[in-house]
């Protein structure tokens, strides 16, 4: 079922301030001693501007603003809706991506590729019929893996923009041009990857009027805008009702017309109020790093003991 259609540029303006970070990266969940460290520096290094932005607490936001954005396009959301379990485990889904982001922005070289190396085997076999274009679909297409990590990336840095730090214009372009080593692991050629932000803001000009809410998008994007409760694990639940709501307040005007998430300007202006005098409490609630040195440690430590892809086939890659 098609609504409406996008017609114009996806860059928005935002505001700064503080927010929580992705659930599956809290020092809770991170090993306390750091002596296991990856073997190299990965696809990144420490000199990258995807270590700084990675290490953000924003990151959990953007990852919600991606789905929201991704769940546009027809062919990714046939794809999810006909093959995602992330109905009845959600939180599952949410830390395996966490799990991969970090393996591939933190682990070693061998990590990354066979975490890679991984998700292209499991997308070999998600394929079907979207009901929307009756267009064909295939997760290991380069154009949909594309806008998905365009989405992603995007979100990413409008996030860390927003909630996280200040970026100059020359390490924007870094990071987008940094991405294109992780979208090579899932098969994305480097010469389709926006490398500035220019470039991305192109690709979504061009990609834009394609986009739709189907019946399978309403449904993911009213799970996304309204997180259920975890029984037993309010710290989950409220850092996910936090990023939710911030994560709207990010989407374009008129995307959030589009997925039916229209809300009077000064309900984005009390969110970010009252989350701005909060941020301490909440951050102690949440166990967040007050260090960003200190928590690339961290994530790096978590990296190297919980990577993403096995041991049977890290070493198969290796």
């Amino acid at each position: 079922m098609n609504r409406r259609r996008g017609s114009s540029d996806l860059d928005g303006r935002s505001r700064r301030f503080d927010a929580p970070r992705r659930q599956g990266v809290s020092p809770r969940h991170m090993p306390e001693r750091l002596s296991q460290m990856p073997r190299d520096d990965g696809l990144f290094g420490p000199g990258s501007v995807t270590w700084r932005v990675h290490a953000s607490p924003a990151m959990l936001i953007g990852g919600m603003r991606a789905l929201l954005i991704q769940s546009l396009h027809p062919l990714a959301m046939a794809g999810v809706a006909q093959h995602s379990d992330y109905r009845t485990r959600g939180l599952y889904r949410l830390r395996r991506t966490t799990q991969y982001v970090l393996t591939v922005t933190y682990g070693d070289t061998e990590a990354a590729e066979a975490a890679g190396a991984q998700v292209r085997s499991v997308h070999q076999h998600i394929q079907g019929l979207d009901p929307v274009t009756g267009r064909n679909y295939s997760a290991d297409d380069p154009e949909t893996l594309l806008w998905v990590h365009c989405a992603e990336v995007h979100s990413f840095y409008t996030a860390y923009r927003a909630y996280g730090g200040a970026l100059t214009s020359a390490d924007r372009d870094r990071y987008f041009a940094e991405s294109a080593r992780a979208a090579a692991l899932v098969g994305i050629p480097k010469e389709l990857v926006p490398a500035s932000a220019l470039e991305m803001r192109a690709y979504f000009a061009r990609l834009l009027p394609s986009l739709c809410v189907s019946q399978s998008a309403l449904e993911a994007i009213r799970f996304l805008s309204a997180p259920p409760i975890i029984r037993g694990n309010m710290r989950v639940t409220l850092s996910m009702r936090v990023a939710s709501a911030a994560a709207i307040g990010l989407v374009p005007h008129h995307l959030r017309l589009l997925m039916g998430l229209e809300r009077p300007w000064l309900v984005d202006a009390a969110t970010f109020a009252s989350l701005r005098a909060a941020w301490r409490p909440l951050a102690r609630l949440l166990e967040l790093p007050e260090s960003e040195d200190a928590n690339i440690a961290r994530l790096r430590a978590f990296a190297a003991t919980q990577p993403f892809a096995s041991a049977r086939l890290r070493a198969k890659v290796a």
